[in-house]
């Protein structure tokens, strides 16, 4: 497994999210252009892309949410590599790079219908927070926060 740091202007880096709003197409239904917004991805600094094999695999992000918090964006495993680990590489090596530009937390949102996401925040020490800022009053969301 290689993790590569990069930014939105990586091609692997584009095919996987689209890819991953494919998905949440499918899972959100009519709630998903009300998301797709808020994850817009032509300035994002800071993504990582996970590859087996010389195949993108895998994706990440996060982007500055305060002074000391960075908000993890658009994690993706495709579904053929999905339950081998390969989504808690991809957080590691973002809580690691969230640490080296010196910020002490991550956030980030996901909905209820994205069990295996939730799975995967409760497995890395991520605690249920109150909904932040767009999300504040959606009820599908599901918000987290690590102290790193």
């Amino acid at each position: 497994m290689i993790i590569k740091r990069t930014n939105s202007e990586d091609l692997d880096f584009q095919q996987l999210v689209k890819q991953l709003d494919v998905d949440l197409k499918i899972r959100d239904g009519d709630a998903h252009d009300f998301y797709a917004q808020f994850n817009t991805i032509d300035t994002i600094k800071y993504a990582v892309v996970a590859y087996d094999q010389n195949e993108a695999v895998g994706c990440g992000a996060i982007r500055q949410f305060s002074d000391d918090t960075m908000e993890v964006k658009r994690m993706f495993v495709v579904r053929a590599q999905r339950g081998k680990g390969i989504e808690s590489i991809i957080l590691k090596e973002l809580e690691n790079w969230t640490t080296e530009l010196h910020f002490h937390t991550c956030i980030l949102e996901t909905g209820h219908n994205q069990p295996e996401a939730i799975e995967l925040y409760r497995k890395n020490n991520y605690a249920i927070i109150p909904n932040y800022g767009n999300y504040a009053e959606v009820e599908n969301s599901v918000c987290f926060r690590k102290e790193l």
